[in-house]
């Protein structure tokens, strides 16, 4: 079976994973934690990273640093993954849904406009598999309304919006590092900021709100939502290949784009002219002219040892969110789009056996 992503592992990640069990600080205490929060964070250009325990508990942290809760809105996409609009959930606040541009497939500028009202706290925007959302827009928003903008970067490690990487363009940013992105801690999470006080609010808050001088005095309710030095020995390895990471994942869905660009109802992913994609997921859209639909093209691909993922169902259609809106654009998507192969193991033969296939059932 091809996969649709798996991690890379290398020797670093082997010897830096057994330092960290042969030093014996294998919980949250440990020089790697401190060490990943940083190198990451100068990576992306920001000042202070937070390091936690995977990538939704990054972004609840930061809405709870923020104060954000009961009556407070959070204006964000439709079409991503749930836990963004869980985290936004989870703080009492209420998840304000935005449709999708057609030609970035991340939310929409506009549509984020006509959502602010009295209530609006933050607007989160999501870089959706890989390709950066725009920010300059968004920025003037939050500016002109006094709104926190955040970025979910967990699926964009290493993408420029302008030149710039992701996770330096807002307020605070969130990255995931579960196993299939694009560098892995197995699970893992990091809030990025250059706003020192929001740095060490979340800090506080993670650690079970400790009091700075008193570690067993916890003057408020806090969360335990840490990164293992364990977790963080692996992020650092994984750090010290991020280049070659990003990479490969260019050059396939490169690879991909030269042999697909002709074949008849499949519709590549987007890459505007100010991006630099990363292609966490390479995505295409199978419309109605490529002769098969999505769901029945993934079970032929499966038969063949192919494995796909849907694009993510849009979240104002899942029960708990749904209110009765439509958002036609992510709709569109949630119904057209598929996840290739992608991962940084894939090889160039095995994107050739995925575009064969893809040829063939198109006939």
């Amino acid at each position: 079976m091809i996969p649709v992503a798996e991690p890379s592992m290398g020797e670093k990640e082997l010897e830096y994973v057994t330092d960290c069990v042969r030093s014996g600080w294998v919980s949250s205490l440990g020089e790697y934690v401190r060490r990943f929060e940083r190198e990451f964070a100068a990576y992306c250009g920001a000042r202070y990273g937070v390091a936690t325990h995977n990538g939704t508990v990054a972004l609840h942290l930061v809405l709870a640093a923020l104060g954000i809760g009961p009556g407070d809105e959070v204006i964000l996409p439709t079409l991503t993954f749930v836990a963004t609009a869980n985290a936004v959930a989870y703080t009492g606040a209420t998840p304000i849904f935005v449709d999708s541009e057609p030609h970035t497939w991340n939310l929409d500028p506009e549509a984020v406009a006509r959502a602010i009202t009295p209530r609006a706290r933050a607007i989160i925007a999501v870089h959706l598999y890989g390709h950066p959302a725009d920010m300059d827009p968004l920025r003037a928003l939050a500016d002109e309304h006094g709104l926190t903008l955040i970025e979910d970067a967990a699926e964009a490690h290493g993408a420029r919006y302008k030149g710039q990487r992701v996770g330096s363009l807002s307020d605070a940013a969130v990255f995931s590092f579960y196993g299939n992105k694009i560098i892995t801690t197995g699970e893992g999470g990091m809030v990025l900021t250059d706003d020192a006080t929001l740095a060490e609010r979340c800090f506080f808050l993670e650690n079970q709100a400790r009091h700075k001088e008193n570690p067993y005095w916890h003057p408020e309710i806090g969360y335990n939502y840490r990164m293992t030095n364990i977790q963080a020995a692996l992020g650092v390895a994984q750090l010290e290949r991020i280049e070659e990471l990003v990479a490969i994942r260019v050059r396939n869905a490169t690879h991909y784009n030269r042999r697909l660009s002709e074949v008849a109802g499949l519709t590549l992913p987007p890459c505007a002219e100010w991006a630099e994609n990363v292609y966490w997921m390479y995505t295409v859209l199978v419309e109605e002219d490529y002769g098969l639909d999505r769901d029945t093209l993934m079970a032929r691909l499966r038969q063949r040892g192919i494995e796909t993922r849907p694009v993510f169902y849009p979240i104002h259609t899942m029960p708990m969110y749904a209110g009765g809106q439509r958002f036609p654009v992510a709709e569109e998507l949630g119904r057209k789009g598929v996840n290739l192969p992608s991962g940084a193991t894939l090889t160039p033969e095995q994107v050739d056996a995925v575009c064969d296939a893809l040829v063939e059932l198109s006939d």
